[in-house]
């Protein structure tokens, strides 16, 4: 099946299986690594991505789900998402690195739909994501830097 997506701003057009999941179409036929393969069954965020605006785990979305849609990963580099690299690095909210793609994202759609939130509201929005390193506090306190 032909499918059409605009990822990061620039528009791919690739043949992909039916089964094939949004996460490995990332990957392994656009090239794009920052998408993590976390567990591969939607419980850890690693694989989060923005679907038209919407956070969604790229793990548990069909490829040919996504046609037509616009994608955003974590190598989109607005302000916003350039101001949220930069308030990672310098809070030390990298730890390990393994959610960081899925944590960017998730900070990313909170901060479009709210500009200032609460602390209570970034947790809330970066609650998809699991951080195996347990480095909540300085997330959230590089959210916060960002805002």
């Amino acid at each position: 099946m032909r499918i059409r997506v605009r990822v990061n701003g620039v528009w791919y057009e690739r043949d992909v299986e039916p089964r094939k999941l949004l996460v490995h179409f990332l990957r392994d036929d656009l090239g794009i690594k920052s998408v993590r393969v976390g567990c591969d069954t939607g419980h850890c965020g690693a694989c989060t991505v923005l679907l038209n605006g919407m956070p969604v785990k790229s793990c548990n979305v069909l490829a040919v789900q996504a046609d037509g849609a616009e994608i955003i990963t974590a190598d989109y580099g607005d302000e916003l998402m350039e101001r949220l690299k930069r308030a990672f690095h310098e809070r030390h909210a990298l730890q390990c690195g393994f959610c960081t793609s899925g944590m960017l994202l998730a900070s990313y759609a909170l901060l479009r739909r709210n500009p200032k939130p609460t602390e209570e509201e970034i947790r809330e929005g970066i609650s998809g994501v699991l951080c195996r390193c347990t480095g909540y506090q300085n997330i959230i306190e590089a959210v916060k830097a960002a805002i």
